[in-house]
């Protein structure tokens, strides 16, 4: 077989672990949108304290699904109940393999009956393009990808612009943007707001638990859009802070979104192997990374399910079929691992650091306020020595003052538990992201998810705020 798939390339390596754990790809890239506006920390500071605008235009996915069959299709392709998914509402939605892995997942809004609009990571995008095509649907997807990570100058578009505002200054803008009070939108629910000239779209939303609103609209708009919001803050007296690309992706740390799963398709016969050869070998899937301390021969060892993740409130059980409820009806009840916070320890961090300054091997760097190096990170979390937990994004809140992660834990592991995480991988693998180091231990104290305060109390009951049975 020629090495243009994921299935041979697969082949060729000879493991799955292996291939992945040695992929060049580097550092996952927030493309397009500055670094920093004024510095990380004032932004992370933002979200919590004042207002922060996110440009959310190019790191996501866009898929436009519509047809007479379009509801059909992304119900038989998602856990989700569609009961109540009516007009001017959004889902977090969650597709996984007949196994019950979980693939990745969007945010997905419904324009119309027939009409979807799916915003996310290329993982749930490649799968359901793939499932259009292998279940023959009478459906139509428009796919947007992300912008490229490095446009090397070359000029960027996308269908659509999409920005954040939140923060516990925010409403104040929201009002003068749209010339008066907005309409009382609920959770996840969507209604049309003035900002200039024109009528955009708004969904009630918020990364870190402090009000927001989610607004998009024909990419062409986009300096128009952002020109307005603002002015519209310079009219209302707040001191809106564009948010850069290293801020934005530790938000979820403090929210508790774990964004980059490994997807579950690495094994599986029958719909999941055609899978396999249809995808590209220059695909997410085939090029992407994993990293950290955690290595095991059998790639399954990293999947996820979602009850893992706290989605399985999510689940359509009175659904007549989808793909993953069998598997998912036999993990029902089933000792699942869940969802923590890690609270790293300030002095093994520092010690962590500090090595840097020192003769010999350094332990793995701890980059600041991101020190992810790869597309899926597993690290190994212990207690006496024996293996209880996983941890799978990492960063730095200057809100929190610590580093923070997420993962998951065994049932047995209880709020207030302090672990250890390894940290630093055990041989030097083929990435380019990482450098020659050894590795250590560091403290963990399992917290709880989401971290912040804020977050727990103002969300809405979600799979952020949802304990594990």
């Amino acid at each position: 077989m020629a090495t243009s798939s994921l299935e041979a390339v697969i082949k060729d390596s000879g493991n799955a672990v292996r291939m992945l754990r040695n992929s060049r790809i580097g550092m996952y890239v927030y493309p397009v949108v500055a670094p920093e506006f004024s510095n990380w920390r004032v932004e992370q500071q933002a979200w919590r304290d004042g207002a922060v605008l996110f440009d959310q235009s190019h790191h996501m996915d866009e898929l436009i699904v519509e047809g007479p069959q379009a509801e059909e299709f992304l119900s038989h392709h998602g856990i989700n109940s569609f009961a109540n998914f009516d007009l001017n509402r959004a889902k977090h939605f969650v597709p996984v393999t007949p196994a019950g892995h979980v693939i990745g997942d969007h945010i997905i809004f419904r324009e119309r009956q027939d009409k979807f609009i799916l915003v996310g990571r290329a993982p749930t995008s490649n799968w359901l393009l793939f499932c259009a095509a292998y279940g023959k649907w009478n459906v139509r997807i428009k796919h947007d990808p992300r912008s490229p990570s490095r446009p090397e100058g070359e000029r960027v578009l996308r269908t659509h612009y999409r920005y954040q505002i939140q923060g516990p200054e925010a409403p104040k803008i929201f009002e003068k943007m749209n010339g008066g009070p907005i309409p009382d939108i609920k959770f996840f629910h969507v209604d049309w707001i003035n900002i200039g000239s024109k009528k955009v779209q708004a969904l009630r939303h918020g990364m870190s638990g402090a009000p927001g609103l989610e607004i998009w609209g024909p990419y062409e708009d986009k300096n128009y859009i952002l020109s307005c919001i603002l002015q519209a803050a310079k009219d209302a007296g707040v001191d809106l802070v564009r948010c850069g690309s290293r801020a934005y992706s530790t938000n979820t740390l403090e929210s508790g979104w774990i964004p980059s799963p490994l997807p579950g398709i690495y094994t599986g016969d029958g719909m999941l192997a055609e899978y396999r050869q249809w995808l590209g070998a220059d695909s997410y899937e085939a090029a992407g990374s994993i990293g950290g301390s955690y290595v095991s021969d059998n790639i399954e060892d990293y999947y996820v399910n979602p009850f893992e993740l706290g989605y399985d409130f999510y689940i359509g059980w009175k659904k007549s079929d989808f793909i993953g409820k069998a598997a998912l009806e036999k993990m029902k009840g089933a000792n699942n691992r869940k969802k923590v916070t890690f609270e790293w320890n300030r002095e093994d961090v520092l010690k962590v650091i500090a090595s840097g300054f020192e003769d010999g091997i350094p332990y793995k760097w701890i980059d600041f306020p991101q020190p992810n190096y790869a597309s899926t990170s597993a690290d190994m979390v212990m207690r006496d020595g024996k293996m209880v937990g996983m941890s799978m994004f990492n960063g730095y809140s200057y809100n929190e003052r610590c580093v923070l992660s997420l993962g998951v834990v065994d049932q047995s592991v209880q709020e207030g538990d302090v672990l250890t995480m390894l940290w630093g991988e055990p041989e030097t693998t083929g990435k380019t992201s990482t450098e020659k180091h050894r590795q250590t231990e560091i403290r963990v104290r399992v917290s709880p998810t989401p971290y912040a305060r804020q977050a727990r109390e103002s969300y809405a009951e979600s799979w952020r705020t949802k304990k594990n049975a």
